[in-house]
């Protein structure tokens, strides 16, 4: 069964941090880009970060630079997202999917499939 799992997710204070695991069955995250996206409240669905899982090239919307960082374990067939200093405007599900595009730019959530059921992540004091 093809399928990405996300957890990590939790409640934290504003400056908080939380690592974000996205976990893949039935396929190689090494053939794909992995993106990982978030949704708030009456929000689209937009992109925050993005790994080739071929060369570990890597994309961050520009709200989360500095703060974040993706990384990837192809041994364990796992991508992580790793966020410090949250901010309550960090709140939203978290979701990871796969593109079989050549690299992570442009990112765009309608161009990824196979998506997760998302973690939810609420940054609140």
């Amino acid at each position: 069964q093809v399928q990405l799992v996300e957890s990590g997710g939790g409640l934290v204070q504003p400056g908080g941090s939380l690592r974000l695991s996205c976990v893949a069955s039935g396929f190689n995250l090494e053939n794909y880009l992995i993106g990982w996206f978030r949704q708030a409240p009456r929000k689209g669905r937009e992109g925050v970060s993005c790994i080739s899982g071929s060369d570990g090239s890597t994309y961050y919307k520009d709200s989360v630079k500095g703060r974040f960082t993706i990384s990837r374990d192809n041994a364990k067939n796992a991508v992580y997202l790793q966020m410090n200093n949250l901010k309550p405007e960090d709140t939203a599900v978290y979701y990871c999917a796969i593109d079989n595009g050549s690299g992570c730019v442009p990112f765009s959530p309608y161009d990824y499939h196979n998506w997760g059921q998302g973690t939810q992540v609420t940054v609140s004091s």
